[in-house]
């Protein structure tokens, strides 16, 4: 599927133009990793307006069939069409006392599997599984999760709770952006899919909780550079990145690690990297692999050896059909 990119707005009276670029045509399986990357964004984007206004911008992408879930300021969308079924976890409202409360209490507590999870993050899951977790079950679609700031958090967690309930449809992948960590190792390593978390530059939400109360990042690694363009940087590459993306803010006035955090960032750089990707189809090239853009790290590769093994079970355990 490599249908043109046209701009589809939606805009209500004194409210910034909501741009859409996606259009799915058929199943999202048959479009490249970098075009899934562009619509989970989008899709993230559009979780942030209210019901009416994602309604039409979602059926610009591709998706006509459009629920709210909200509970105690808890809320996400699914979006389905003949094809697939995603799940968009709405990320931080500044505005939400519930959200602000979220991302502060950075305590950590059991999980429900092993390993523990950020407080915050939990509770704004557990408000909503109920619903989430009805509208799954008879689901026979291919299942999607996604999210931006707290909603990636809320999309990780509720993807490996999905993975690991008596739901029959797992998720086959999950796309998050500007994510915070949202447990420790032990819990991110206990579940197994195809997890691609974007990172642009200096992205404050993306280092926070700290390392150094246990949590740590989970899925692969996918970095945005100080220019918006999609690379695989050693270590050492990305901290000099970073640092000229910081002195280059400010020399425009502006906090780096705040103005990252955009959703409207990741998209600007994920279609740079489609409008690249067309032009190198039209010379006769194919599309690349995941592997050419995301990054695998030491806990992806425990989690992919484990392949869903409680920690303490030795390798080749049966992957757990129910939650704990």
């Amino acid at each position: 599927m490599s249908n043109p990119l046209t701009e589809k707005i939606v805009q209500d009276h004194d409210e910034v133009p909501l741009v859409i670029h996606s259009n799915v045509t058929g199943p999202i399986s048959e479009m490249s990793f970098l075009r899934r990357a562009l619509l989970f964004a989008e899709l993230s984007m559009v979780s942030y307006n209210d019901e009416a206004e994602a309604t039409v911008a979602a059926a610009m992408a591709g998706f006509t069939d459009v629920t709210f879930y909200d509970n105690d300021g808890s809320q996400a969308f699914r979006f389905r069409n003949d094809h697939d079924c995603v799940i968009a976890c709405r990320g931080t409202e500044p505005n939400d006392w519930n959200d602000v409360q979220a991302d502060a209490n950075a305590r950590s507590v059991l999980a429900e599997t092993v390993g523990k999870v950020h407080r915050g993050f939990k509770k704004e899951v557990d408000d909503l599984w109920p619903m989430l977790e009805t509208a799954l079950i008879d689901n026979d679609q291919s299942l999607y999760f996604c999210g931006h700031s707290l909603g990636g958090a809320m999309a990780t967690i509720s993807a490996g709770r999905c993975f690991l309930s008596h739901i029959d449809s797992n998720p086959t992948e999950l796309f998050t952006y500007g994510s915070p960590r949202v447990g420790d190792t032990r819990y991110i390593n206990y579940v197994s899919m195809d997890h691609f978390r974007f990172v642009n530059n200096n992205d404050i939400v993306t280092r926070v909780p700290p390392i150094l109360l246990g949590y740590r990042h989970c899925g692969y690694e996918v970095y945005l550079d100080r220019n918006c363009r999609i690379r695989k940087l050693s270590y050492a590459s990305k901290r000099r990145d970073r640092w000229r993306g910081f002195f280059r803010g400010l020399r425009k006035w502006k906090i780096d690690h705040f103005a990252d955090h955009s959703i409207h960032r990741y998209i600007e750089g994920i279609l740079k990297a489609v409008r690249d990707e067309d032009d190198a189809i039209a010379r006769g090239l194919s599309p690349k692999p995941p592997e050419a853009y995301a990054k695998v790290t030491r806990n992806d590769k425990n989690t992919r050896k484990d392949q869903n093994t409680p920690t303490g079970m030795p390798p080749g355990t049966p992957s757990p059909t129910s939650t704990p």
